[in-house]
């Protein structure tokens, strides 16, 4: 299959290279010269108005605004998709968001899979993501190629868009609280005299550990905040979250509070860190000293 690619971030550079891997020609587009040459390193192509065109496309940007210029701006995805080929949308996005890409794309005689993913960069590396989908039968038919080649596990929602997304903003709102409850029960454990080599030698064998806690605490254990999901994007993802859950009249406390850490984390210039590093909000103001940082 051919297969073009908008954003070659930490995602979606080990998802097109999942696809090399199962033997489908990569095409891609990133704003960083330097992803793309990893991509054609690899042995993938730069998307150009020269390649073919795809049977599959695959959009892992950021957020709404930059999902809708991939997919439908300018020489975007969508015009170059061949006659009836699908587009995986896997952006973290409301789900009124995907039902409009859905649309829009249907209208252009295209397939669209409301396809958010988990699994962070490293199952994105090795093909074994979890995707939250939904879509048409035909959508799911004509993605399963590359679905096979990215995903472990592919959950089938819905036979529309929506669904997909409303269970990524499920997980996510976990995920964001879990990793500020682990800088918290971290740091707080530090004003005990509680190490954090030594929260993490224990806590992963007890009850209140969790997968955010197994995978983020050693990189404060490390001292070391290069990003792997960073801060900034949890004050989009929370803020999803909380829009969802002002529409359905719901209350949201705990995501609220979590979402308050991550702002405090980006004003204090740490956007662009691993989102372990909100624990340096924590550390801040409990005067605390964290491994790597100067006493």
């Amino acid at each position: 299959m051919i297969i073009h690619f908008a954003g070659l971030g930490s995602m979606g550079s080990g998802m097109a290279t999942a696809c090399l891997r199962a033997g489908h020609e990569v095409h891609g587009t990133d704003p960083s010269a330097e992803r793309l040459a990893a991509l054609v390193a690899a042995g993938g192509h730069a998307l150009t108005e020269g390649s073919p065109a795809a049977d599959i496309a695959v959009s892992v940007v950021l957020n709404a605004d930059q999902s809708r210029a991939a997919i439908f701006g300018a020489g975007g995805l969508a015009s170059r998709l061949a006659p009836g080929g699908v587009i995986l949308g896997c952006a973290t996005v409301a789900p009124d968001f995907a039902r409009e890409m859905e649309a829009q794309a249907q209208a252009m005689g295209l397939h669209y899979l409301d396809a958010p993913i988990s699994g962070g960069a490293g199952k994105a590396a090795t093909g074994q993501l979890t995707v939250m989908a939904s879509g048409t039968p035909d959508a799911f038919t004509t993605a399963r190629p590359a679905l096979d080649a990215m995903a472990e596990t592919v959950f089938e929602l819905g036979d529309s868009a929506g669904p997909a997304s409303a269970m990524k903003a499920v997980n996510q709102l976990l995920a964001g609280v879990h990793i500020a409850a682990m800088a918290e029960a971290l740091t707080f454990g530090m004003t005990q005299g509680i190490s954090p080599e030594k929260f993490h030698q224990v806590i992963p064998r007890c009850a209140g550990t969790s997968w955010m806690l197994e995978n983020r605490a050693p990189h404060i254990v490390a001292g070391d905040y290069t990003p792997h999901s960073q801060v900034n994007i949890w004050p989009k993802d929370l803020g999803i979250v909380l829009d969802i859950a002002r529409d359905a009249r719901f209350s949201a406390p705990i995501t609220a509070a979590a979402l308050q850490q991550y702002l405090a984390a980006a004003g204090m210039g740490l956007g662009r860190e691993d989102d372990a590093a909100v624990a340096k909000v924590y550390a801040r103001n409990a005067g605390l000293t964290l491994p790597g940082e100067a006493g």
